[in-house]
């Protein structure tokens, strides 16, 4: 028997465009509520085991997947006009609208992996948030990394991704173990945002000509690993600098002080790493 009751639900965002999503609603009383941001290209289900743990904890939670992404794609692929900015102005912003009404009167929390914590400015509504907690979000910013997996980042971003929106219309992220299948302008974002300083700050006064990095000044959690070749410390320091009035602290995981042979950029979330999970719920008590 669990303690929470999870439900699949469609969310409409304000282009009335429809996302999959899914809440996780505890039987006892909530002690708070929580959207989980996805990193990019990742299902909802990734989430599962995480949001689970959350629920079973008094938390109510949403996960959902993003335009062009799992339940949310709409039509063919390379006819999706998804991009990162959409996913930060529009569907986490109704997501989050969701998580309000499915759990109202309490404190709202971003739990954001990846992208999922790095889109958080595009969002009109996020000063609703009384904290955020991310893991494995930085800049990406190539220029960074080290250099055996910079030559392998470069490939990706600027000779995989061009060639596959040429040849298919989309990235085919999976063949290359980065996630599911990518609608074109979310890579082609992705690779103008890796290769340059800042990540989204790359776009702002182009595609981007108002956002919230300014505005938000709740407590934040950064959460990294020592085995991510990604979310290295100076990505995210690159990425911190976005937000000027942002309360951060930050803390850096090392597999084998918690008796994992990994934790990367991803594996945070994986059932076989709950032993990290109580940061979250230590963060989450707190705040």
């Amino acid at each position: 028997m669990t303690n929470f009751i999870s439900r699949e639900i469609s969310v409409l965002c304000v282009d009335q465009y429809p996302l999959a999503a899914t809440t996780y609603s505890p039987k006892e009383d909530v002690k708070g509520a929580i959207l989980i941001g996805p990193a990019t290209g990742i299902k909802r289900q990734f989430y599962a085991s995480f949001a689970s743990y959350l629920a079973e904890h008094g938390y109510g939670v949403i996960t959902f997947d993003n335009r062009g992404i799992g339940q949310s794609i709409s039509g063919k692929l390379n006819n999706s006009d998804a991009s990162l900015q959409c996913w930060g102005e529009k569907d986490m912003t109704a997501v989050f609208e969701q998580l309000q009404l499915s759990f109202p009167d309490t404190r709202y929390h971003l739990i954001g992996h990846s992208a999922g914590g790095q889109l958080i400015g595009l969002m009109p509504n996020a000063n609703q948030f009384s904290s955020i907690f991310n893991y494995a979000c930085s800049s990406g910013q190539i220029a960074n990394m080290n250099s055996a997996f910079k030559y392998k980042a470069k490939f990706f971003m600027d000779i995989f991704i061009p060639i596959s929106n040429t040849l298919f219309g989309y990235t085919k992220a999976h063949w290359v173990g980065m996630g599911e299948p990518l609608p074109k302008a979310v890579a082609q974002q992705w690779r103008e945002w890796c290769n340059g300083q800042g990540y989204v700050k790359t776009a702002f006064g182009k595609t981007i000509h108002q956002h919230y990095y300014d505005d938000l000044a709740m407590p934040s959690m950064w959460v990294n690993a020592t085995d991510d070749d990604i979310a290295i410390n100076a990505n995210v320091s690159d990425m911190l600098s976005v937000f000027t009035k942002l309360a951060a602290e930050k803390l850096t995981l090392t597999a084998k002080e918690h008796n994992l042979k990994e934790i990367g950029h991803m594996k945070f979330f994986s059932r076989k790493s709950q032993v990290l999970w109580p940061h979250a719920l230590d963060w989450l008590a707190k705040h």
